[in-house]
Formats: structure tokens, sequence, C-alpha cells
């Protein structure tokens, strides 16, 4: 490197010898001052409502996780008994005691039944109405103090429902004991004509031993909006908004309650507060005179962020409180963090910048001083500084560069990690998706075949097992070639009836399909179209797209869903499933990873992503595209199968 030249120092360029440059102040500059302070206290703010917001991002997390743990909990003890009354009309007795002619005989063998049943599944009481609304059985039967036998029942809901021919589902308070429960009914029919109703009467005793899952309080409300189970007993029997009048009446009518009377909320709630939430402040009430507040009622004071999950099964809405004194004391105790190490920095470099100027200040005396000695000792000097800066640049520019390298390695490290966590949570939730269809049949086909062996139907019961056996085999069938979609393993093709997989996906999706009033038409005959593809894959596809379909004719007044089987243009084969749903929208990238039209909490967007790679291993496509007629089709194309040689 060339050293630069040095310009000739004259004597009129130095002051005389002995001149000192005059002394500066170092008091603080008052203006500096207030911006540093200005600048601590918006760090420490930014640091408070940065904290804040990603302590409320993680409260709604977890509030969502345990929504959906107490949310399971409730529909295993609500429905794992739900099926019973449709059962009862099955029994001979009950239907000889519902006849005109009946005798105590037959009465007294229908009471035994029901009891029996009723000590054998462990719920309240199981009871049969007549259609004038009296109770004419009951399991209850020999207790004198609790018996339901005789009782007119005609104001009921779920009598109502039953009697018209369909299955009531109401939480009520019995009007014996008093006791609460939730009551399913189901009708008796003989050929077209409703007889009676049989219902069950079911404890919600363990919700209250499962409120612990939740560890905030929390709260169900029934279709009324009334607070019928709460970890805070206070709240119970409670309604979250007004009443309307119509609504009174009918729960007057219906005596849901018991006549009790129904209080007001302590706060403004919004029943389906969305997936943000809603912030309500909780105050103490004055306590009743005489009276001390409860442990319960006083741990409720605060703010709180208020969440909910509707259960569609029963109509009830569930409610979560989280407490935000945690979120709020960290976001406080993060600002003052946040404030103090700011100040500390600042601090610090007012403390580096006032040293740098004392000592550039002695260094400017130094150097007048040594500019009164000869020029020559001045050109000197001059040209060793200019090395010495060199020398400076020059490390810096290796420190620069050392660093940068730095910098590039850690990104390229982040990039590998989360590219490896991108592929574990596609696998993840792949197989969590793929397994939930089998699960269900299963457990279907093993209630049907405990209800067929006490009927003695050991061939049925034969022949449901070996189903569940071939879904057992299904799974692990599923399981191995999500493994092999992870590794990007290629598919083993062989000849595979596309009627035959079509009809194994409905079949798994068939009690889905009626709950949700699904009209299927499936036009695909066996041995027609033979495609070259994996059979357990397609039937994988098929689940997902069909699934998917019946979620978007969630709303619609007409569900039909259509699948056929048509030789395409290129010698290959296009199956198509065909929706009368709300159609595809206009943009957006359909089969791009974690893209959904679902609400937040009911998808996770790689259903489709997955499908289409399924497909593509084997030499298919899948394309989509909105009907004109209203609704969606999804299009599989399909290598067809290669002719045998005669």
């Amino acid at each position: 490197m060339t050293t630069p030249a040095t310009p000739p120092v004259t004597e009129s360029a130095h002051p005389a010898v002995g001149a000192l440059p005059p002394s500066r102040s170092l008091s603080p500059n008052p203006f500096i001052v207030a911006v540093i302070l200005l600048l601590i206290g918006l760090i420490g703010f930014g640091g408070y409502r940065a904290s804040e917001y990603q302590g409320m991002q993680t409260l709604r997390t977890d509030a969502g996780h345990r929504l959906d743990l107490f949310a399971a909990a409730v529909d295993g003890i609500v429905n794992r008994y739900a099926h019973i009354p449709a059962t009862i009309q099955l029994n001979e007795e009950v239907l000889g005691a519902l006849h005109p002619a009946r005798g105590p005989a037959s009465v007294q063998a229908a009471n035994r039944f029901l009891q029996h049943l009723n000590s054998h599944i462990g719920s309240i009481a199981i009871f049969v109405v007549d259609e004038r609304g009296f109770v004419i059985a009951a399991s209850n039967w020999n207790d004198p103090d609790n018996s339901f036998v005789g009782e007119d029942l005609s104001f009921r809901s779920y009598f109502l429902e039953g009697l018209a021919g369909r299955v009531g589902r109401h939480f009520a308070i019995g009007i014996t004991r008093g006791e609460p429960g939730y009551f399913v009914s189901h009708p008796i029919r003989q050929g077209n004509r409703v007889m009676g109703v049989a219902v069950i009467k079911i404890s919600l005793g363990q919700l209250d031993k499962a409120w612990d899952l939740l560890g905030a309080p929390a709260l169900i409300a029934d279709a009324n909006g009334v607070v019928i189970l709460s970890s805070v007993p206070e709240w119970r029997y409670t309604a979250l908004a007004p009443l309307p009048l119509d609504t009174r009446v009918d729960i007057s009518m219906s005596r849901l309650y018991n006549g009790g009377p129904i209080g007001d909320f302590p706060v403004s709630v919004n029943p389906a507060p969305g997936p943000e939430g809603q912030i309500v402040h909780m105050k103490l009430d004055t306590p009743p005179p005489g009276g001390a507040r409860t442990r319960s009622h006083a741990d409720v004071a605060g703010n709180y962020l208020v969440h909910g999950r509707g259960l569609q099964d029963v109509g009830w809405r569930l409610l979560i409180f989280s407490d935000l004194r945690p979120v709020r004391a960290q976001a406080l105790g993060h600002g003052a963090l946040a404030a103090v190490a700011t100040g500390f920095v600042l601090l610090l470099l007012l403390v580096v910048a006032q040293r740098r100027r004392i000592v550039r200040q002695k260094l400017e005396a130094k150097e007048l001083l040594e500019q009164a000695n000869a020029q020559l000792e001045s050109k000197v000097a001059r040209r060793t500084k200019a090395l010495t800066d060199t020398n400076a640049r020059l490390r810096k520019e290796v420190a620069e560069r050392q660093q940068a390298e730095q910098t590039l390695r850690a990104a390229q490290d982040e990039l590998v990690q989360a590219a490896k966590l991108a592929a574990l949570g596609q696998l993840a939730a792949g197989i969590t998706h793929e397994l939930a269809q089998p699960l269900g049949a299963m457990r279907t086909l093993s209630g049907n075949a405990v209800e067929f062996m006490k009927r003695g139907n050991l061939a049925t019961v034969e022949q449901n097992l070996g189903i569940i056996a071939r879904l057992a085999d299904q799974m692990g069938r599923i399981i191995t070639p999500l493994k092999t979609f992870a590794r990007k393993s290629p598919a083993i093709p062989a000849p595979t009836d596309v009627a035959h997989a079509v009809g194994a996906a409905l079949f798994l999706l068939d009690q889905r399909l009626s709950k949700s009033g699904v009209t299927v038409d499936n036009r695909c005959e066996a041995e027609q179209s033979i495609a070259w593809c994996d059979q357990n894959r397609l039937e994988q596809v098929l689940i997902n797209l069909i699934r998917n379909a019946a979620d978007a004719m969630a709303d619609s007044e007409h569900k039909t869903l259509t699948i056929e089987a048509t030789p395409g243009a290129d010698g290959s084969l296009e199956l198509s499933i065909a929706d009368t749903g709300c159609g595809l929208p206009d943009a957006g990238a359909l089969f791009e990873p974690f893209f959904t039209t679902k609400p937040a909490g009911e998808g996770l967007g790689l259903g489709l992503a997955i499908s289409r790679d399924i497909v593509r291993e084997f030499g298919g496509d899948l394309r989509a595209e909105n009907r004109p007629e209203g609704g969606a089709r999804f299009i599989l194309n399909l290598p067809a199968a290669p002719k045998e040689q005669p």
C-alpha cells in the first residue's frame, strides 16, 4: 500500500510554543439527558408491549389446547351412553308395557329390565314414557322416594322431541330429586307410529372432577345461554346475556331448571369470543349480610382473557377465563429489564464518549507540543500516524469479514434446522390426519359387535371383528406409506379397482356422512375402471377429499356428493369428487402447505398438499375447479392399468 504524501508543514500552521487549546466544559447537556430518558422510556414501553403480546399469544394457544382437552372429556362423558335409548325399543318387555292391553306383569317385567340395564351401565335412571307423557316404567321403580313411575313429563322438551320422532338431547334439573342431568330421548316405534319415548338421564357429576384439567375458571352454557356447569359455584344458573321473553316462557313451561331463578352473569361475556378472545374485568361483589365470601369467588377477581369452544353434539358452549395477571406482571418485568438494560448501555456509551473526549483533548495538547519541535520530527510523526490508521482499517476489515463469516454459518445452521422441523411437522400432521377415520370406524364396529353379541348374533359379530382386523391392518399400512412418503420413497403401483377403493373410503366415512345429512351418488361400477396405483394411498386421498367435501357442504341446503370415474383423453382415468358446497376461493394457493379455508383450530392446511404429492408419486395428478351449478369438483387423474397380454 502506498503511503499518501504528507503536506509540508509551515510555521504559520502551528500555534506558538506553549499555547494550549481552550478547555471544554464537561457538564451534561440537558437536551441530551432528556433525549436519553425519553429513549429509555420508549424502549421500556416497547419491551412491555412486546412481552405482553407474546404472553397473550401463548395464553391463547394454551387456552385452545386446554379447551380441546376438556371438550373431549365432556364428549366422552355425555355421549358414552347416548345410544342406550335407541336400543330399548328392541326389548319385548318394554314393547309389551306400551301396548294398550298391558297388564301389571308386563309393566313389572319392563321395570326389572330397565333396572338391570341401569345397574349395568351406571346412569342416574332409564325410563319409558307413554304417548301421553306419563312414565310407565323406570329403573328406579322400587325406590318409593325417588321413583319416576307415574310422573307427568309431557311438558319436557326431550319428551316432545321424542314423540315427534326425533332424538332429544337436553340438560335439565329433575323434578323428583332436583338433581341435574343430561337427558337423551329416542322414540319407540311400532311401524310408523310412535308408541312412547325411551329416556336416559346421564349424570354430569364427573365433569365437576374434570375442572382441574383446565387450571382456570371455566363454565359450560347451554343453548339458552344459561350457565349449567362451572368451576365457580356462584356462576351456575346465571345467564350470559339477558334472556328474551319467549325463551323465558319456554324455560318456565318446560321447567328445564326446575323453576329456579336465573340470575345475571357478573360481567358481559360474548359466548363466541372468536380466536383472539375477549378481555373482561371480574369484580368482587359485596358478600351477603352476615356471610363470608367463598374462596372460589375471591379467586376470580381481576382481568381475564375469555376463549370459547362449541360442543356441537350437545349444543353447549365451553368458556375458559385465563388470568392476565401473570402475563402483565411478566411483561412489566420485561419492560423494566429492557429500560434498565437500555439505560446501562447508554450510560456506558456516555462514559466511553467522555473518556474518548478527554483522551482526544490530551492528544491534541500533546500534538501541539510535539509540533513545536523540528519539521523533520513532525513529518515522521504524521507518516507514522498514517501507517497506524491504515493498520487499524485493515484490522477492522478483517474483523468485519470474520463477523460476516460467522453470521453466514449461523444462518445456514438455522435453515437446516428449519427444514428438519418442517419435515417433522408435516409427517406428524399426516399420521394424525390419516388414522382418524379408521379409529372412528373401529369404535363404531366394536360397539355394534357388543350389541349383536348380546342378541346372540355371533355371525354378525364375527363379521364385524373381521372388519376391525382389516382396519387394524389398514392402519398399519397407513403408517408405513406415510413414513415412506416423508422419505420421498417411490410408491408401489399395482392394478387397483377404483370402485373398490371408493367403496372402502365411503365405508370409513359412512357414519360422518350420514350424521351430516350428505347424500352420496356413487357412479363407480366394480371392475369397470382399473387404475395403476397403490390402493392404500388412493384410499387415503379419497378419504381426505370426501371429508373436505362434507365440511364444505356443512351450511348447504342440499348436500349431494357425486363420485364418478370416466376415461381420460390420454388413455388415463379421471376420478371426480363433486359437492354442492360453498365452492373454492377465487384466489389463493389451494395446494400450498398450511393453506386452509377452514376456521382457526379446525384444520392444518396440509391435507390437499399431501394428497397431491401422493397422487403424483404414482404418476397421476390432482386438480380442482368450481362447478357452474355451484360447489366444487376435485379431479384425480390416474394412470390406467396396463392391459394383460393374451
